[in-house]
């Protein structure tokens, strides 16, 4: 429903109202005699004796009609079409009321004929599960009891999801015409599926029975909360129409609301009772076939509770930031005071110590940019949890992300504060040890806080970010999710991370850390090499996962986009030796391969990711639907993402020579300018898909069956 427009409709009646004369306002013309009469002619005339949903009264303003018509888009089924006549339009100002009524009825009509279609597709897919069911009940039965054999008392029973009943209703025979899905969710089943048919026969194994149980368990989860969002969609419309009414009602001191919310409680909308008991079959059967009876654990899991904000997460969020703020402080004084700027270590410092924690900044600064993204998708109902795929209520808010965020800094910080104390000993010439392994200490901490298998530390969110990152990893073996692609695109921006982890596996694998000597790495062939090697994986994964989705076809352009991020790759290799080679004619090439990229990528995230500079849109320049209620900020956004895609222009104007500033400074300022990039095209980016998923009217997830039947009718 419209609510918005049709309110805009009673500002407009109330506005009029406003204007008139005090004396008109105090006296109205009451309906009179003949036009009660002539209400009752066009009450038998027109047919609505028989169908008005009310009995006549002497101050009675509409009359609402339920008309029978063919709806088209429903193959000739019959729809409801319900006719609202406003009886006081001789009045002063009656025709806005017609106007708002005929809206206020399509309103009506759109929601109903939604609501019967998606009704009636929920009834298809309630049968498709019963089908599953009945195959999935008479494989476990063959699973747990090889020798059973079919006979007749097991064949041609209904399938109902209520009575479905594992040695009663199975049909065993259903085996015989059933295949198991085999969907490229895997790189085993990638690599099958590349010779064999997407289909394959029953082996009756454990393992078979598992997958397909799990399958299909979560199919019914995702229908329920399908089924739970139609039954909210009935209850939020009806809501709907009531205030609207009441508003109705309020501005014009009438009494129309009792007329249309008893038409609206009669209907379709309000009687109709598939969904309530589709709700409840689909309990009982995940209770009795998945629970193991267990009623209280199917509903825990079923119907999810909200989360509750705790409070002292808001508490050690503050005693962080705080703790991080005392600690900058701290440093900037230490420095200060020690001249270490113009000291003589100040340059093994930049080589050596500051590329081994600025890996940390970056990941800081990721981890601020995340938190206020999901603070504003939060802020703009964008369904981040939906898009991503998280558990429903294990997902993290912006405050748990601060909270490790800001954890996380005050460990580096202390670090760093440490590290400044630069004391060499005079009789070995070297550092002291303990303070140059912190570095590696935070890494190898950070790696096992990631990888911990205990329920600590938001366990499950862990577990969710390391199967992307294995899904990235063996890219392109897996089927490509949007969280898949999503986060190969963080690690795009990203390279001079993965650069600094590779810094430290030299530094302290083949460096003298004991003396802060970077001279091994930074002059080494094979690690330039290295260099470029990997500043290409991030763009050369997306280059598969494209692959991967236009070869399933969900994508046609994908091959587009994986041509993007070839030139991507162009031209990060060629700036890369470049910077290591120097020569015009490099210097050419790496000025021309990243122009054709920056203009090839800009394109693609201001049209294709965030679906703006739409010319004939109702937002010009922009898209028909925006979430924002600042059309500015749109632009204001694609004006710096232009800007800061041309950071790498430093590269080519050799400010990396610059005096007053070192080299790995430089460096690390690029890349804090990518991060701020990203975690803006981040925001638009799932506000884009968000707004797609609500055109298609998608909420929930389209989970593979385990089964199809080589009978189509069934």
């Amino acid at each position: 429903m419209n609510y918005k427009y049709l309110k805009t409709l009673l500002e407009q009646i109330l506005i009029f109202r406003q204007r008139q004369p005090p004396e008109n306002q105090a006296n109205r013309p009451k309906p009179s005699r003949s036009l009660k009469r002539k209400v009752s002619l066009l009450r038998a005339f027109s047919g609505l004796t028989n169908n008005s949903f009310i009995k006549h009264k002497e101050d009675e303003v509409i009359v609402v009609n339920a008309m029978q018509q063919v709806d088209e888009e429903q193959q000739g089924g019959e729809c409801p079409n319900y006719q609202t006549v406003f009886l006081r339009s001789s009045e002063d100002g009656g025709d806005l009321d017609l106007v708002f009524f005929k809206r206020l009825d399509d309103e009506f009509n759109k929601v109903v004929r939604f609501y019967k279609t998606k009704v009636e597709e929920v009834v298809r897919e309630a049968g498709e599960l019963s089908n599953q069911m009945d195959a999935l009940i008479a494989l476990r039965i063959k699973v747990n009891n090889p020798s059973i054999e079919v006979t007749e008392e097991h064949q041609n029973h209904p399938k109902r999801l209520e009575e479905a009943d594992e040695h009663k209703m199975a049909s065993l025979e259903v085996l015989d015409r059933v295949k198991i899905n085999a969907t490229s969710e895997t790189p085993r089943s990638t690599v099958r599926n590349v010779f064999n048919s997407l289909n394959v026969d029953l082996n009756y194994s454990r393992n078979e029975l598992k997958n397909a149980q799990g399958k299909l368990k979560q199919a019914f989860l995702e229908f329920h909360e399908k089924l739970r969002f139609l039954k909210n969609y009935t209850f939020l419309n009806q809501m709907a129409f009531s205030k609207i009414m009441k508003k109705y009602d309020k501005i014009t001191s009438r009494n129309a609301s009792d007329v249309y919310l008893q038409m609206v409680e009669e209907s379709y909308l309000s009687q109709s009772e598939e969904v309530a008991k589709l709700i409840e079959r689909v309990e009982a059967v995940f209770i009795k076939h998945f629970c193991k009876g267990d009623r209280q654990r199917a509903m825990n899991t079923l119907r999810l509770k909200s989360k509750r904000e705790k409070h002292r997460v808001t508490f050690f969020v503050g005693v962080f930031f705080g703790c991080s703020l005392a600690l900058v402080v701290a440093i900037i004084i230490s420095i200060h005071a020690r001249d270490l700027l113009q000291g003589e270590g100040h340059t093994k410092y930049m080589n050596t110590i500051f590329p081994l924690y600025s890996l940390f900044g970056f990941i800081v600064l990721h981890m601020l940019m995340y938190a206020g993204n999901i603070y504003f998708w939060v802020r703009y109902r964008v369904n981040y949890v939906f898009i991503f795929g998280f558990k429903q209520g294990t997902e993290m808010g912006f405050k748990q992300i601060l909270l490790l965020t800001f954890g996380l800094s005050v460990l580096i910080l202390a670090a760093v504060l440490s590290n400044l104390e630069m004391e060499l000993d005079p009789e070995t010439e070297s550092y002291k040890a303990w303070t140059e392994l912190l570095p590696l200490g935070l890494v190898i901490v950070v790696v096992l806080m990631t990888i911990c298998p205990f329920n600590i530390l938001y366990r499950t969110n862990r577990f969710f970010f390391l199967v992307c990152l294995w899904h990235c990893i063996c890219a392109p073996l897996y089927m490509v999710t949007l969280s898949d692609f999503f986060l190969a695109d963080q690690f795009t921006s990203q390279v001079q991370l993965l650069r600094n982890i590779q810094f430290y596996v030299c530094y302290y694998g083949w460096g003298d850390f004991k003396k802060r000597d970077a001279t091994t790495c930074n002059e080494s062939n094979i690690f330039e090499i290295i260099s470029i090697v990997i500043a290409v994986v991030p763009y050369w994964i997306r280059v598969l996962q494209c692959i991967r989705r236009f070869c399933e076809g969900s994508d046609s352009t994908q091959a587009m986009n994986g041509l993007k991020y070839l030139s991507t790759i162009a031209a990060v290799v060629s700036r890369t030796i470049y910077i290591q080679r120097r020569g015009t004619s490099l210097k050419i090439l790496a000025a021309s391969t990243s122009g054709v990229a920056t203009i090839f990528n800009t394109y693609w995230d201001i049209v294709m990711d965030w679906g703006l500079l739409c010319r004939n849109s109702e937002n010009p320049w922009l898209r028909d639907k925006l979430i924002l209620p600042n059309r500015f900020v749109y632009f204001i956004a694609m004006v710096l993402n232009v800007i800061l895609r041309l950071a790498w222009m430093q590269t080519v104007l050799d400010f990396h020579e610059a005096p007053f500033l070192h080299r790995n400074a430089l460096i690390a300022i690029v890349a804090i300018l990518e991060i701020i990039r990203r975690g803006i095209w981040n925001f638009f980016r799932l506000e884009n898909e968000h707004l797609n998923n609500v055109g298609k009217f998608r909420v929930v997830k389209s989970v593979p069956l385990p089964f199809s039947y080589e009978d189509k009718d069934l």
